[in-house]
């Protein structure tokens, strides 16, 4: 059953209802509006549509994740971090990471699903320090990046992109050993796809994953989200 939101309320039908539908989907409607979202990540479901749909809310049976001892870094990617003259940064360009992403995965075609509505929907999530974005600069180039949303020990990576080889790997590899050293509990991939597996991510039954959404395990270290240089 896929259910249509009331606009005059904030609150989603319960993920499990979800079970019947393809891939995860559960509701249609309502808008991308801070507290909606705010809402919805910290049920574990998230907004995916295109431009020209309604706007589809989606929690996933299983959830990819990755968390602090799955997470893996490759002998060639140890050597590439030892050497590389990337510098890597948090929240320091965060509508520049959602506007690359969008047009990298654009050109790509994986279809226009970053679009103006969703970017400002994550940027207004942004300034209320909710959405958080890596960096990863090449000099003054910004070269690779992700950005994603905060749900207490969780982080909901949405997207991620590079134009210069391993820089969304460089990215991911240096956040996730900020966020888990700060006391994150997993880092939640939303989908398998293979440059994610390949670093460590893995299946996770929703029922778990809510589960460890609800508990909030371990308390995150107060300066985490502050703006600095991570180590590559």
């Amino acid at each position: 059953m896929l259910f249509e939101l009331n606009p005059d309320s904030v609150k989603f039908p319960s993920p499990e209802l979800s079970l019947a539908e393809p891939n995860g989907l559960l509701a249609f409607g309502g808008d991308l509006s801070v507290a909606r979202l705010v809402e919805a990540y910290q049920q574990g479901i998230f907004p995916w549509y295109g431009d020209q749909d309604p706007i589809l809310w989606w929690s996933p049976n299983p959830r990819t994740v990755i968390t602090p001892s799955s997470l893996h870094i490759s002998r060639s990617m140890q050597r590439f971090l030892k050497r590389t003259s990337f510098t890597v940064t948090l929240n320091h360009a965060f509508e520049q990471v959602i506007h690359a992403c969008s047009e990298v995965h654009g050109e790509a075609g994986r279809g226009i699903w970053i679009h103006p509505e969703m970017m400002q929907a994550y940027i207004n999530l942004h300034h209320r320090k909710h959405a958080h974005s890596v960096e990863v600069w090449s000099g003054n180039a910004l070269v690779g990046g992700l950005y994603g949303v905060s749900a207490g020990s969780i982080f909901c990576a949405e997207s991620m992109f590079h134009t210069q080889t391993n820089a969304s790997k460089t990215a991911l590899i240096c956040f996730a050993r900020h966020f888990f050293t700060a006391g994150g509990a997993l880092i939640d991939a939303q989908i398998s796809n293979s440059h994610t597996v390949s670093m460590g991510a893995h299946d996770l039954p929703r029922t778990e994953y809510l589960r460890r959404l609800q508990q909030q395990e371990g308390a995150l270290r107060k300066n985490l989200w502050t703006p600095t240089t991570l180590k590559a």
